[in-house]
């Protein structure tokens, strides 16, 4: 009867693995639930529900990478994810937001964007698999797909932050939906931020400016996160710049 058991017990997972996983489906949610809020005009919690999103999404690979157990089905799962929550949510709120005459355009805008993140997806999950063992660099090819959320619904957040600003026109938003979806799928450097290093002794002033940037997310979300999108904008010039200088690899 030992032997059953000793079987049993090898097939066995302590619960704590399935952390990262959690954390992606927990992503997954918070994605869906943007794309009905969006829908029932609930456009603000609808955004903070992306973000969210973004967040768990940036922890759940450094989890599994902690706890020693990233995994095939995982990162899958995360890609998946991904698509979900950067390459459909975002538009789908976009297009209840500014495309109430203007439908039919804007699911076009809509369609393009979509399909430009999940080819950027494709494209990373592919040089992933390449470049395994590789020495990272400080460069993407592209703009990541959750920055690329982030960048598209840029609008929809300023006019959050300029409560009496006058209506975005639809065709605008539906040309910048198509410009932030070629931007990911575009050849373009843009800073690998987690690969990025900095002198020890300024490990001070960056976890002071990092404690400042909280509190104003906290207290003036939408004007702050107008400000870190523009300041985004204004580091992918500058990493167009820098890259002649440093080969970049896909990303």
């Amino acid at each position: 009867m030992a032997e059953p058991l000793d079987s049993e017990k090898q097939s066995d997972i302590r619960l704590i693995y399935l952390l990262p996983n959690l954390i992606t489906i927990a992503a997954i949610c918070a994605g869906l639930t943007a794309i009905r809020f969006g829908y029932e005009g609930n456009f603000e919690l609808a955004v903070q529900l992306i973000l969210a999103a973004c967040v768990l999404d940036g922890l759940d690979g450094r989890v599994a990478r902690l706890l020693k157990r990233s995994t095939a089905v995982g990162a899958e799962l995360d890609s998946l994810a991904d698509f979900v929550n950067f390459g459909v949510a975002p538009v789908l709120i976009l297009h209840s937001w500014a495309f109430q005459d203007f439908r039919s355009a804007g699911w076009i805008a809509v369609l393009f964007y979509a399909i430009c993140c999940v080819l950027r997806l494709a494209r990373f999950n592919v040089s992933g698999r390449l470049e395994t063992g590789s020495t990272p660099s400080e460069f993407f090819v592209g703009v990541p797909s959750p920055a690329g959320a982030v960048l598209v619904i840029l609008p929809m957040v300023f006019s959050f932050a300029v409560s009496d600003m006058p209506l975005t026109p639809p065709a605008f938003v539906a040309f910048y939906i198509c410009l932030v979806g070629l931007l990911m799928i575009s050849r373009i450097p843009t800073y690998s931020f987690k690969n990025m290093a900095m002198d020890r002794a300024n490990a001070k002033f960056f976890l002071l400016g990092a404690a400042i940037l909280t509190a104003a997310l906290l207290t003036y979300l939408w004007a702050t996160l107008t400000f870190l999108t523009l300041v985004y904008v204004v580091c992918l010039v500058w990493a167009y710049r820098c890259s002649r200088k440093s080969k970049p690899v896909e990303g």
